[in-house]
């Protein structure tokens, strides 16, 4: 075999052997930012590889250097801080956009000359990058977000979001992508308010691939949709006068004349209204309720509103030196307690955990981090759901000192025994990352899992980093928002002393606005707790 076909054998067999390393890899890669990050490092990579092909074919790729050099000062500011620059919700939407749509043009683009060394380095990566999915799910993300905390289109597009540190914009481009993964999935709410962004934006004199026409189509029909033939109306026929030859617009404005003239002459009315000549924005429509019955209530509270810590509730908050009734180990320095709610008792503890453990627990966990799962409450089954949104990763005691010693502190904290907990569970949160309002026990009461060690009795939540905006744990059932502050901890008992649910304790965590959270859970289970907690004959604890 000569020199020449054995390295190009070599490098089939490798990028062969790379590709059946990684197609088992589940992408969801928008569900962590701090797996994200790798991702800032990635697309640095592939700029400098992009920078170097330019310069062996400067004259023929004169656009493709000034797509470069536009990543170039972007990467720049992303790995000076890649957690913090991803912090910001829209920085991690466009670096899912740039990867899973902007740099695959990009490849078509240098293909008719390739050069080795650009096209091997993308072709190596690719495997690695988001797809359609992970944009699609960061788009949601942004909704999600837009609608928790009623920030309207605008406050995306131009970054005004509380706690940031870096500029990011939505181009019209941008908006209009956002608009169309809402109008795919039949969302005509989220639809209007990105499309009406897009045209904003245009009106505005910005400049864009897509056309006028093509907003305008997916608007008018989406505000269609939304029950407002009037709008609808209006921005058709300006669809009309932008594209007379629009192949669906002028059926469609007859349509809709026609739909108005029969709603009029139900009504007894011969004259048609104006349309609302009001911009559409946050609150011109309704948005339509879905499967979660104290959705308001959630959102509210995420938002800080509705807390009902009252001034009589404030009196009944104290806080304590907790030495976990004597146990050596808390004797010369007990850990600092703060009641944060009076009744259920939840409590949160001061410097649970040191900067130096909590940078080893997230040492360990992030090659491990995977899209977290629920209990399927029909049949028992561990699914991903699109209300949970972040990954994690289980540790054990055994794997390292830290872990150990965090283990133990939380048993001598609570007084309860670790024995039948369930290991350490990491957790990061991803663009919007979020938990719905959900029970930490079971309420199935014959679930298998349930048998050995019984249900879990209590959670003992870690927070492992602070959160610019968003992020809160919150319990709709009786008005409760817990900030998530770095190094403490909260805990709470899910059963009463009768073993039954304490259907209060269901609780939330809120979407992350800014920031990238970090959390480790521990969840005690019943069997070990009889003589630590015993039982009563009353739910009453």
């Amino acid at each position: 075999m000569g020199t020449s076909l054995r390295k190009m054998h070599f490098l089939a067999v490798s990028i062969w052997t790379v590709c059946c390393l990684c197609c088992g890899v589940q992408a969801e890669i928008f569900s962590s930012i701090g797996q994200m990050t790798d991702l800032i490092f990635t697309e640095r990579e592939l700029v400098q590889s992009l920078k170097e092909y330019i310069q062996a074919e400067e004259s023929k790729l004169a656009a493709v250097k000034n797509w470069a050099n536009k990543l170039d000062m972007l990467t720049r500011t992303s790995t000076s801080d890649p957690e913090g620059f991803l912090a910001h919700p829209v920085n991690a939407y466009k670096l899912v956009k740039r990867l899973n749509t902007e740099w695959s043009e990009l490849e078509s683009l240098v293909l008719h000359d390739p050069s080795d060394g650009f096209i091997s380095n993308i072709s190596v990566h690719r495997q690695y990058f988001p797809d359609e999915e992970d944009e699609k799910g960061a788009a949601k993300a942004l909704m999600r977000l837009q609608d928790t905390y009623h920030l309207d289109s605008e406050s995306f597009s131009k970054g005004k979001l509380p706690g940031v540190r870096y500029n990011a914009f939505l181009t019209v481009d941008d908006c209009f992508d956002m608009g169309k993964t809402a109008y795919n999935e039949n969302d005509y709410y989220h639809s209007v308010l990105w499309m009406q962004q897009a045209l904003r934006q245009m009106d505005a004199g910005e400049e864009s691939k897509i056309s006028k026409a093509e907003v305008l189509d997916y608007l008018s029909y989406s505000v269609y949709q939304m029950g407002d033939l009037r709008r609808a109306i209006e921005l058709t026929r300006r669809l009309v006068f932008i594209d007379p030859s629009h192949q669906r617009a002028g059926g469609n404005l007859r349509y809709f004349e026609q739909l108005l003239s029969k709603e009029l002459m139900e009504r007894g009315r011969d004259n048609q209204e104006p349309a609302d000549e009001k911009p559409i924005q946050l609150g011109t429509y309704e948005r339509p309720k879905d499967y979660l019955p104290e959705r308001e209530i959630y959102e509210s509270l995420c938002r800080g509103e509705g807390v009902k810590l009252t001034p009589q509730r404030l009196s009944r908050l104290f806080c304590r030196y907790q030495d976990g009734n004597r146990n050596p180990r808390l004797l010369l320095k007990p850990m600092k307690e703060e009641d944060e709610w009076d009744n259920p008792h939840i409590v949160r503890y001061l410097e649970a955990l040191s900067d130096e453990e909590i940078e080893k627990i997230k040492e360990l966990a992030k090659p491990r981090l995977a899209r977290a799962t629920v209990r399927d409450p029909k049949t028992g089954v561990l699914t991903t759901a699109h209300y949970r949104v972040s990954k994690s990763a289980w540790l054990e005691g055994e794997e390292d000192p830290v872990i150990a010693r965090v283990n133990q502190r939380i048993e001598d904290v609570t007084g309860l025994s670790v024995d039948t907990a369930e290991l350490l569970q990491v957790a990061n949160y991803g663009v919007g990352g979020q938990y719905e309002p959900h029970y930490d026990f079971s309420r199935r009461p014959f679930d298998s899992n349930l048998k050995v060690d019984g249900n879990r009795l209590a959670t003992y939540l870690n927070y492992m980093s602070d959160v610019e905006a968003g992020g809160a744990t919150v319990f709709p059932d009786f008005g409760a928002a817990i900030k998530p502050i770095k190094g403490t901890a909260v805990f709470w008992y899910n059963l009463f002393r009768s073993g039954e649910g304490d259907y209060r304790t269901r609780h939330a965590a809120c979407p992350v606005l800014v920031g990238s959270k970090w959390v480790s859970n521990k969840w005690f289970h019943e069997r070990g707790q009889e003589f630590r907690r015993p039982c009563g004959l009353t739910e009453v604890d």
